[in-house]
């Protein structure tokens, strides 16, 4: 997955990824990293749950996450970034996107380096793409910026693979039940969630090694289809492509942790 040798005109454009690409950083750890990106209702909670059965049955050690949260602070910090209506509690862009970092920092140490250093797949829903898509394309933050919390909140961490789960936003929303509806499904607009989607679209775009678009409209079968054999390809992880999918993974028997954006 290494990118080609030379400079990429891709890296100059809005949103491109920084200099450092995939497989450019000295991979510290044995194990291997596995993000979920996508906008709201494009199925990131089942198919990790269902990547996460097919890691174990396949006897790969494996942790499910998630952001904004996974650890006793970064829950703290989504309560306060999912829960805070604009009419109750106003959070400007600015301070969304230092919360959500100062949230994957911790994330980060406490963790996600510690199960990479022991060797286990992790399956991380929404990583920093999200904070480019949501506070950069959907809130109109500078990208620059971003790119620059990114590095000091990961601290070199990045993804193995990335499963941009891709969908239509009229679709996403509509999957969604009132009960599951928080702040940024409810208090962005449609307008809002389209920038959001065409940055994620974008991020692809920049980093194709990397990143690896799914059809998130198709059958939930044939998305996990998909996502299986991108996973797959990953070093060490070849005996994915091998292990039946057990019927049993429609209903995910390992803790689905909700991702509710």
């Amino acid at each position: 997955m290494n990118p080609p040798a030379g400079g990429d005109p891709r890296e100059r454009s809005r949103g491109a990824a920084p200099a450092q690409r995939p497989g450019e950083w000295q991979r510290a750890w044995p194990g291997w990293f596995v993000t979920f990106e996508g906008p709201e209702g494009s199925g990131k909670t089942v198919q990790a749950a269902r990547l996460h059965d097919l890691a174990a049955a396949a006897g790969i050690a494996v942790l499910v996450t998630r952001e904004p949260g996974g650890t006793a602070v970064g829950e703290l910090i989504r309560g306060i970034l999912m829960n805070a209506g604009y009419d109750a509690v106003p959070l400007e862009p600015r301070t969304d996107a230092l919360l959500f970092n100062a949230a994957r920092a911790q994330h980060v140490a406490d963790v996600l380096r510690p199960a990479l250093e022991r060797g286990e797949l992790v399956i991380c829903a929404r990583y920093a793409d999200s904070t480019l898509a949501y506070q950069g394309y959907g809130s109109g933050l500078s990208i620059d910026a971003l790119r620059e919390l990114e590095r000091l909140a990961i601290d070199g961490l990045r993804p193995d693979l990335t499963v941009l789960l891709d969908l239509a936003p009229e679709i996403g929303l509509a999957r969604k039940g009132g009960d599951e509806l928080q702040r940024f499904e409810s208090g962005m607009d449609l307008a809002y969630h389209r920038r959001v989607r065409e940055g994620f679209q974008a991020i692809a775009a920049g980093e194709p090694d990397r990143v690896v678009t799914v059809d998130a409209g198709a059958d939930v079968d044939e998305v996990f289809d998909r996502i299986r054999s991108a996973v797959s390809r990953l070093a060490g992880l070849e005996r994915l492509a091998a292990v039946r999918p057990d019927p049993a993974l429609d209903e995910p028997r390992s803790p689905a942790v909700r991702m509710d954006r």
